[in-house]
């Protein structure tokens, strides 16, 4: 029960992440994010369940390939060998042209070959192209969520420095600052495990590789945003404690 993710759990934790979000962060950028992670993690869930179930038709066609393949090479090994015995009395004079029947014989053999591994990687790549292309909007999503964290700068809300005309504005709290770099850690870890579920039943190593990479670009940009939270929880620390006075 717990050895898998689970899509329907990824999504109800998701959809309750986006009202959280909505709630403290109404009609901000942040939970137009939320609300498309949450459409493209129903998406995912179509989308592992088409690649678990098989394409029998892809199967089909290969099953019924292989065996013309292999009719055909029955038939010419059965007329070899029989060219063979006819010529049985004059073996010399036609052995020339028999080596060259084998060789073409052989040639056959590597190109049917190439033929039914490509045939049998049908269903796999079909698979595969919709993987990837469901990946890389997950990919294009962690990237949407650095953007919008990406100028929430704790050190600009401590500093007493006066902003510039072009500066951000800065109308967060620190509570508020907080918050929405916390809810943009949980979006990136959320892309990350979306991107998982699409190799938990699925074992293609291009699809794998691309999971990774997803999953490696999500640690990194929630990395950055937990350096961030870091910097509030020190400048906490380091705040004086106000002074009770007796009454």
């Amino acid at each position: 029960m717990y050895r898998e993710l689970d899509e329907a759990a990824i999504i109800t934790t998701l959809r309750r992440l986006r009202q959280r979000i909505e709630e403290r962060f109404p009609g901000s950028g942040l939970s137009r994010v939320a609300s498309e992670l949450e459409a493209i993690a129903r998406e995912t869930e179509a989308n592992v369940d088409y690649l678990r179930r098989p394409l029998w038709w892809a199967r089909a066609l290969a099953g019924t390939f292989v065996l013309l393949v292999l009719a055909l090479l029955v038939t010419a090994i059965l007329v070899l060998v029989g060219s063979f015995t006819d010529g049985a009395s004059s073996f010399g004079e036609g052995l020339s042209e028999r080596l060259q029947g084998i060789e073409a014989l052989v040639n056959d053999f590597v190109f049917l070959g190439i033929a039914i591994w490509f045939v049998f990687t049908i269903e796999s790549r079909i698979k595969r192209r919709r993987a990837l292309r469901a990946i890389h909007e997950l990919r294009s999503i962690a990237h949407i969520v650095d953007m919008h964290q990406l100028t929430k700068d704790p050190e600009r809300l401590l500093s007493d420095q006066p902003d510039t005309a072009s500066s951000p504005e800065r109308n967060m709290t620190r509570d508020q600052l907080g918050r929405y770099l916390d809810y943009s850690a949980e979006l990136l870890s959320h892309t990350s495990k979306l991107a998982a579920l699409y190799v938990q039943n699925f074992n293609d190593p291009v699809v794998l590789d691309t999971v990774s990479e997803v999953e490696t670009l999500s640690s990194g940009l929630s990395s950055k945003i937990w350096q961030k939270i870091s910097t509030l929880h020190i400048h906490d620390a380091a705040r004086p404690e106000p002074l009770e006075l007796p009454d």
